[in-house]
Order: structure tokens, then sequence, then C-alpha cells
């Protein structure tokens, strides 16, 4: 899959395309994926979808502190799975936010050769979200493509939303965001070096460092899967200050614990795919109290990773 970062300096041919942030690519983001993929396969075209960086919502002051699901490269990764065939990571301003629905579709059609566009319920572009569905069917009919809109998909609590995902995380409630995704929430980064605290006391921990823009479950004690060059094994990850050690610590630590593992780790890249909660965070009296804890949080783990 082609990964582009912006409409600028490209030209394709045939194309389907769905426009939207589609951050943590959830199951609703997939219902248009999926009739995207096999709509544009059957016609012979690119199945192609338009994404924007910086969140539209942080740059027009929105949300504030927005942490993403799936940052650009992460999201890349997620939509070659549904086979789709290129992303465009356009980027997005103030300059692009004032454009009329008009300007901006016409930019793309100075990209793309655009046979159909698929869009979801709340979809709408350009300056005052004038260019909603009803608005880009008519400008359809005179320019040459079909639009289709998608209704929400609900689940048993309302529509699933990248929102109600990082609610989920928020409340270190992965089973939940799982559910909400059709997938695990995943983590990745490189392993740095800690304090080996860890290594001490025969528990030797992968530090990950994450870009601070990602969103990361509540703090707490989790139950993974870590891949390492492309090898599933199970982990215990701890997610917080370590009270026990560091109570005034302000950011929080991503440190997993590998089992059945004895390797160095230093300077490799991991994916943490976060399985279950196991517990909160919690500071203990002494290291004794904190090894019996976590030889407890190790055993509930196997039987979740089983």
């Amino acid at each position: 899959m082609q990964h582009l970062r912006s409409l600028q300096g490209i030209s394709l041919g045939k194309t389907w395309l769905t426009i939207g942030v589609f951050d943590g690519v959830h199951r609703g983001h997939q219902e248009i994926l999926k009739a995207l993929t096999a709509g544009a396969k059957a016609a012979k075209a690119s199945a192609v979808v338009l994404s924007f960086y910086p969140h539209p919502a942080a740059v027009l002051g929105k949300r504030e502190n927005l942490k993403y699901l799936s940052p650009p490269d992460e999201k890349a990764a997620l939509l070659a799975k549904f086979g789709v065939d290129a992303l465009i990571t356009h980027p997005f301003d103030l300059q692009i936010s004032s454009l009329s629905p008009d300007d901006f579709m016409g930019n793309i059609q100075r990209h793309l050769r655009l046979e159909k566009l698929l869009v979801g319920y709340d979809f709408a572009l350009g300056k005052g979200r004038q260019g909603d569905a009803a608005y880009l069917k008519k400008m359809g009919l005179s320019d040459g493509y079909t639009v289709q809109r998608f209704d929400p998909f609900l689940d048993a609590d309302g529509i699933i939303s990248s929102s109600r995902v990082r609610d989920a995380l928020a409340d270190g409630n992965v089973l939940a965001a799982q559910q909400l995704l059709g997938h695990p929430y995943a983590l990745s980064g490189s392993v740095i070096h800690g304090d080996g605290r860890g290594r001490k006391i025969n528990i030797p921990t992968a530090n990950i460092d994450l870009p601070r823009e990602k969103a990361i479950p509540a703090n707490g004690v989790y139950a993974c899967r870590v891949y390492v060059d492309g090898v599933k094994y199970p982990a215990v990850t701890n997610v917080g200050i370590r009270p026990t050690f560091t109570p005034d610590k302000a950011e929080a630590n991503i440190e997993a614990h590998l089992l059945d593992f004895d390797r160095d780790l230093y300077e490799k890249e991991l994916r943490l795919e976060f399985i279950d909660h196991l517990r909160p965070e919690k500071k203990f009296n002494g290291v004794d109290e904190l090894l019996a804890q976590i030889g407890v949080d190790i055993k509930k783990a196997r039987e979740i990773l089983a």
C-alpha cells in the first residue's frame, strides 16, 4: 500500500475514495472500508483513503490535548490490512479548513479521477461544514462521481466512535476498547534504558518509548501480547508511575515484563497489544509484597493469554 503525505504531486487513475480522520480504524470505519475495497476491486479502480494530520479538531481548537489512537504510520498499517491501495495523509491547517467544499473537491479531482465517494453518517467538509452528503451528491451529478452515505454503526451502547474508544482506554477498559475497534488496542515503540530496578528484583522489564501524542490506557497492570521481531510473547505490562519506588513521578512509564523471554531488548521495536486489565496500580509495603503480587499477576495473565 502507498502512503502519500499530501495530494500535491500525485496523479491517480480511476478512484473510489473515502475521506475522514479514521483514528483507530474502528468497526464503524471498517464498514466503509469493506465497501470501498470490494467496490473498487469490482470496478477495477484504486481504493483510496484521504485522511488528515494534525487532527482537524485539534487545529480548530475543539479538543485540547487530543491523543491519537493511530498516528499516521499506524493508521497506514491498519488500512493496509483491509486492502486499501493508498492512504493520503493530507496536512490540515486553518487554510484548508477555510476552503469551500467546491474548492476542496476541485483540488481532489485535479489529482484523482474520482468515480465514487463513500462518506460516514456525520461527514461534512469545507468551511462551515457546508459539504455534507446531500451537497456532495449534487456536486457529483455535475462532476461525474456518485456519493454513498453510510448510516452510523451501532452496538448495544450506541454509535461506535473514536471518542468512545478513548473513553474506554481512559477507564483502563481495554476489553471494551477491543470490542469497539474489532482488534486489540496496540502501542509500538523502541525499548529504552530505565533505572534497572526490575532486573535487580529478577523481574526485568522493557521500557517502551512512545510519542507523546499517542493515547495510552489508564494507569494499571495489563495482560498483553508483545511482538518482538514478529514473534509473539505473553507479557504483564505496567502503565504508571511505580508508586512503590517513585511515588512523586509525574508522567507514566510503560514497562512490559515478557514471560518466557530472557534476551536483550534494548533499541528493539516492540508492539504491545492490550488484552485485559489485571488490576489498578498500587503502592506496596516493600519489595516482598510487590513480588508476591507480581506472581499473582503473572499467573492470571498466563490464564487469560492462554
